[in-house]
């Protein structure tokens, strides 16, 4: 048991990590790996809960970047996504067949991740039916596994390409919101095992950390680097799900 908790704790450690420094990861570097050792009902739970640790300690470091009107269509139609996959996770939550499906999505995220560039902002299209498609598959996608934020970072970077503490806190925003519609529907469901409790305490003290060392170093570290080298990392786990999960 302590060998799983040390894993899980460095895996944690380096998602929040990646996350203080580029924005979003966490939940690809967590959800890459987690899911070896628990089902994708069971890795979800654990790295929503504390991807809403993260996203909160993290906002409030960035608050004075926040911009509310911004956000408004991409949460209303993340928390249908979320309302979705609430049912989704708990009917098949369980299965192996999930993982395969984990690693399918995360190849994609990889795809995504090593060919995107940040686009040109256009305000008559973004503003409207975008927010809209982005956000429900967002809230859709980290409902189930833990990894809808590719979708999130999209919107947000077309909005705020020119400001990253904007674009960042506001992505911290919109992760504080999903993530505690999962929590609470999954806690009023009954969800959480006693086990979770332990896992969780040791996550949160490995986000925290690995969070604050990523938020120092948000100054001095290339997000197209940290981009790159998250993208090789989940890669290999991701073909590791397909295979072996």
């Amino acid at each position: 048991m302590f060998i799983e908790i040390a894993i899980i704790f460095l895996i944690l450690l380096i998602g929040s990590f990646i996350q203080g420094v580029s924005g979003f990861g966490f939940g690809l570097i967590a959800m890459s790996f987690i899911p070896l050792l628990f089902t994708i009902k069971e890795s979800t739970l654990l790295v929503v809960s504390l991807a809403l640790v993260l996203s909160i300690s993290i906002a409030i470091q960035l608050f004075r970047h926040i911009r509310w009107r911004s956000l408004i269509v991409l949460l209303g139609a993340a928390f249908v996504g979320r309302i979705g996959a609430f049912f989704i996770l708990d009917i098949y939550g369980e299965l192996d067949i999930m993982k395969v499906l984990l690693g399918v999505f995360l190849i994609g995220v990889v795809i995504y991740l090593f060919n995107s560039k940040t686009p040109s902002v256009n305000h008559q299209t973004n503003r409207t039916w975008l927010p809209v498609v982005m956000g429900f598959l967002g809230g859709f996608v980290g409902g189930i596994f833990a990894v809808g934020g590719p979708f999130f970072v999209f919107y947000l970077m077309l909005i705020f390409s020119d400001n990253k503490y904007a674009y960042s806190a506001n992505l911290q925003i919109t992760f504080v919101f999903t993530n505690f519609i999962t929590v609470f529907l999954h806690g009023i469901n009954g969800d959480f095992s006693g086990d979770f409790l332990i896992y969780f305490l040791i996550g949160v003290v490995s986000v925290l950390i690995g969070s604050r060392i990523g938020i120092l170093c948000f100054a001095y570290i290339s997000q197209q680097n940290i981009k790159k080298l998250a993208g090789v990392v989940v890669a290999v786990a991701a073909v590791n799900l397909i295979l072996f999960g």
